[in-house]
């Protein structure tokens, strides 16, 4: 049997734009991926939010603690003045004794769990200016790292002094 026309095979084109298919999925998949891009960028943001939170909080203990050190030793100013409360830097909990030891003491040990087990502290007083430092570990929050110092080397440093 002898095969029709191809002009009678095929279905008459109508005039007019050709119909495309596939075009609808394509932008789907292109606003699926813009999407994840900018669910991504939203994490990053979160987790940078947590960090510097985390920092903020330990600089604000520190400043507690140093403010409660200066009250101790405000209160037991006639050892304070004789250097009763002199801490080279160590961030070791020094031992109890006498009432500026136990100070000095359960001082540090608050620091070690509010701020940190790097947290280091010095007291020193002279003439009666006394001036009291801590200094930790900040390589978390961002800025650390934005600041080209390495990883686990950025320390942060509160210190107050105050006349007794």
């Amino acid at each position: 049997m002898p095969h029709p026309p191809m002009s009678e095979r095929l279905p008459p084109r109508t005039p007019g734009p050709r119909r495309q298919a596939g075009e609808l999925l394509l932008e789907v998949l292109i606003a699926v991926l813009i999407l994840g891009i900018g669910l991504l960028g939203i994490a990053a943001m979160q987790a940078t939010a947590l960090r510097n939170n985390h920092s903020a909080m330990q600089r604000s203990q520190a400043v507690v603690l140093v403010t409660t050190l200066l009250d101790a030793m405000r209160v037991n100013r006639s050892v304070s003045l004789t250097g009763g409360y002199a801490l080279s830097r160590t961030c070791t909990v020094p031992a109890a004794g006498t009432l500026a030891a136990t100070d000095l003491n359960g001082w540090m040990q608050s620091l070690h769990s509010m701020v940190g087990a790097s947290a280091c502290g010095t007291v020193s007083c002279s003439s009666g200016l006394c001036t009291v430092t801590v200094d930790w570990d900040d390589s978390r929050a961002s800025d650390a790292s934005a600041s080209g110092v390495g990883s686990g080397a950025a320390r942060y440093t509160v210190s107050m002094s105050t006349q007794l």
